[in-house]
This record gives C-alpha cells, structure tokens and sequence, in this order.
C-alpha cells in the first residue's frame, strides 16, 4: 500500500499559492457551517518522524476562527493516564458539537509505537484493534466526522530530515535515539503500519495515505480530502428531512424480552436490626481493608448502582462508603445531563469519571440513563438506544480489559413498596426533599419501565461486567447483599493477581 505512492510529486510553488487561496477560502467558510449545524470533526495527523505534522496541522489551522478548534499533541502518556484505561485519554479531548478536535498523533500510538518497539502484540493488539473500532463507530454514530491522515516518505527522505534538524541548536531535540532506531529498521516497520491502517479504516474513520515529500502537494492533498468530507456531510445534513422526529415509546420491539426478570425475584428475603448491625460492622470492616489493597496493586473500581426510585441507592451507597478512605472514593451522582454534556456523545460524562488505577468511583445512576429513562421519556431515537446495549458492552469491556473492578447494582422493590416509600417522603418534612413530580410521573409508566429494564438486564449482562440484583423490600437485607457482592469481587480480582 504505502509502497505504492508516488513519492516524488509535488506541486510547484506558483500553482500552490493559486490552489491554496481558493481551498482556505473553501475551508473557512465550510467550518463556519459544521458551527452553525452543531457537527463535531475530528482529524487525526500519524505518520513518520520528520513527515512535517506539525507544519500540515498548522497550515489547516492557519485560516479558522481560533474559537472553533482544539490541538492535541499525544506524546508519551503521562502518569495519571497510564493509571486510566487507554482511550480516557482521548474521550476527555472528543469535541463537542459544532468543534473541531485536531490530533498530532494519537490514539493509534499503541498500535504503532509501542508495537514498533515491541511493547504489544498478539491478543493485546487484537484488543487495542477493537478498542479502536469500537471508539471510532460510537463518534461516527454520534454524528462525528472522523479524517485520519498518515504522512509518507521515504527512509532517505527521512534521515535527511533528522540530518537537517540537529545542524540546528533550537530543533535537535526533536529527534531522539528512537526515531534513528525506526529509520535504520524502516522496512521492518512498513507492514506494522499498513496493517495497522487495513484493521482500521473503515467508512466511517477512513485513512488517507499522504504523499508528504513535497509540502506543498501534502497540504493541498489534505486540505482536499478535508473539504470534499465536510461538503458532503453539510449537504446530508442540510437535506434531510426537517421534520421532527416522532418517537413512541411504546412501540413493540421484536427483541423485547416477553418475560419480565423481575417478576421472579423473591422480595421477601429480609435481615432482622440485631443481624444487620453484626454483619454491617464485619462488612465494613472488610471493605476498609481491600480498599487498601486495591489501591496498592493499583486497581481501579467502578460500581454503578441503578434501581427503582424509592429503591434505597442513597443509604445503600452511603454503608458501602462510611466506614472507608474518603480520599481512595468518590461518589458520581448523575443527573439530567448539562448543556456541555448534551453537546457530547452521551458516553463522554461518564468517561470522564473513570477511576485511575488503586481508586473507587461509585455512580448514583449511569450510562444506562440511555436504554431507561432516555428510551421511555424519547430523550433520544429508538435507533440511538438499540445501539446503546453494545456501545455501553464495548465500554465496560475496554474498562475490564484494562483490569477494572465492574460491579453493577438493580436494586428491585415492588410496586406497593415503593408507593408506600413515596408516601412516607411526602409526609416527612426532613425527607419531603427526596420525592419529585418526576417521580409520580415515572410511576405511572412502571410497565414501560420494567420492560425495558428487562432487556437492559439481558442484553448487558457480561462476564466482565454482571448484574446483581438486589431484593431491595427490606433495606437491611440490601445493604448487606450489596456490601457482600463487592467484597467479594475485589477479593476475587486480588486473587487473580
């Protein structure tokens, strides 16, 4: 592939100068657009040491509002991304609508540098391939527009350039034993990087292979294939249909579960006050003690709690956390999502969350806000939440890939239950806070609510991320089942390792 680019053109400096005043032009007016039609674009610059990334990206930039983008420059990751799964890094960086995320290498550094240095391979390749993937299409589902360039010359080329760089004090820093190492072993490196560009591009996140000899045919090439994307994109986007979407949330699904998991759970399990506080004490006591050890074996933890309103998540989450290190957790209340966090994929508040290696993140509610209230309330498309139940796998996946702890909690009551908690709210003056209209409003659709909530618990159960389900009529019986369902899988991670 790359050994078939014709790296000797180029384009001669008075013709340059012709086509690139009427592609900036072009350029300019097109992100004004993608602003106004709220499109989110990421570009992605790969290529050789020396290929000039740094000067193409500052060409592309050169003629747009300052406003409109952010630069990236991903080099070695630093120590508090290394405790993170690898795509934190750049899930915190995606842009939000209408913003251009601009990468000077990328998220594609594990496949192509640590590889190149013989840091990853076999399975652990195949997993960052799938990682990627998986990132790419949740965005380009989402709406992102994804151009990946990767910048091509020759061996030759290449150590002339390094040659040139270090005749100079203030560039010689620029090129380092590494970036010899790749040029002497260049032909080794040739399929690492074809392969790596056959795994990944795709439709969606295609790759353009950039003859980057000549500067100036690079720039036009680049400029082009940026222009030709955002056209076609703003056109689809300005032709559709303007109608507003009609969304019906209780529209039968071919895959909807015809019975309810819930209907079977046995909610009469129940501890009395005198068993509760011993086993509380000896729960919590525990806990304290492999929050320890987790954090020294760098072991990061997420435990998400879902359930019934009413169902007791806060005084269920509060005897997980009181006996504990309040500098080794932190709680994740979640609630209706921002201006800022609407203008993201709906994934991106909950990645910016994630614990770093030895600590705990507990969330008052999750991502699967998407297939529940999102899907019943039609907050979203049917077609955004059918394909919810495998963005959110692929997350949780790449979360215990990376050797998270996933503990995830229904907690279940029964209808009469939770219509007694609701009264009781109602009539406490110190609990009145607890009860909304939402609330009432949520119990009316308590069928819609339970089919769905049927099929979330199918469709998202996982070895690497299981459900509990939690006989939550009796709060003593819950609490102790939920504190017992973590000990037990932070001492069965503490094993494994």
């Amino acid at each position: 592939m790359l050994n078939e680019l014709d790296l000797s053109r180029k384009i001669e400096k008075n013709n340059y100068k012709i086509i690139m005043n009427d592609l900036e032009k072009k350029l300019e007016f097109l992100v004004r657009k993608v602003k106004d039609l709220g499109i989110p674009v990421i570009l992605v610059f790969e290529g050789w040491g020396a290929s000039g990334k740094g000067t193409l990206i500052n060409k592309v930039i050169l003629p747009l509002d300052p406003r409109l983008f952010k630069v990236y420059t991903i080099n070695n990751f630093n120590e508090e991304e290394k405790l993170r799964p690898f795509l934190w890094t750049f899930w915190t960086k995606t842009p939000q609508d209408g913003m251009i995320s601009i990468f000077d290498k990328s998220w594609y550094r594990k496949a192509l540098v640590e590889r190149m240095d013989n840091r990853i391979e076999g399975e652990e390749l195949n997993s960052v391939f799938n990682d990627i993937r998986s990132f790419e299409k949740q965005l380009a589902d989402d709406g992102n527009i994804i151009l990946k360039f990767y910048l091509h010359i020759s061996k030759k080329e290449q150590k002339k350039r390094f040659k040139d760089l270090e005749k100079n004090d203030s560039t010689k820093w620029r090129v380092t034993e590494a970036d010899w190492k790749h040029n002497k072993e260049y032909e080794k490196y040739i399929p690492i990087i074809e392969e790596m560009i056959e795994e990944t591009s795709f439709e969606y996140a295609p790759w353009t292979a950039v003859e980057a000899t000549d500067s100036n045919f690079a720039t036009v090439k680049v400029f082009s294939k940026i222009i030709e994307v955002l056209e076609e994109k703003i056109n689809f986007k300005e032709s559709k249909n303007k109608k507003d979407i009609e969304f019906n949330a209780q529209e039968t699904n071919k895959d909807k579960v015809k019975t309810s998991l819930l209907s079977n759970i046995d909610l009469t399990k129940s501890l009395s006050r005198e068993e509760y506080k011993e086993r509380l004490k000896i729960c919590q006591k525990k806990i304290r003690e492999l929050e320890y050890e987790i954090y020294m074996k760098r072991i990061p933890v997420i435990i998400a709690y879902e359930g019934w309103d009413a169902a007791g998540k806060g005084g269920n989450i509060k005897r997980l956390t009181e006996r504990m290190d309040p500098r080794g957790y932190e709680v994740v209340p979640i609630a209706a999502p921002s201006k800022e966090e609407l203008a993201h994929h709906y994934l991106w508040r909950f990645w910016k969350e994630v614990p770093k290696g030895g600590h705990i993140t507990i969330f008052d509610r999750t991502w699967y806000g998407r297939v529940l209230v999102e899907r019943i309330e039609a907050l979203c498309s049917q077609e955004e939440w059918k394909r919810a139940y495998k963005e959110i796998n692929e997350m949780e996946k790449q979360f215990s890939n990376f050797g998270a702890v996933v503990v995830k909690f229904w907690l279940q009551i029964d209808k009469d239950v939770q219509l007694e908690r609701f009264r009781e709210r109602e009539n406490n003056p110190e609990k009145r806070w607890k009860i909304t209209d939402e609330d009432w409003r949520n119990r009316e659709k308590y069928d819609l609510y339970e089919e769905a909530i049927s099929e979330m618990l199918v469709k998202t159960n996982t070895k690497y991320a299981p459900w509990t389900i939690i006989e939550s009529n009796d709060k003593y019986y819950a609490r102790i089942k939920a504190l017992k369902t973590v000990i037990k899988a932070l001492e069965d991670k503490l094993n494994e390792k």
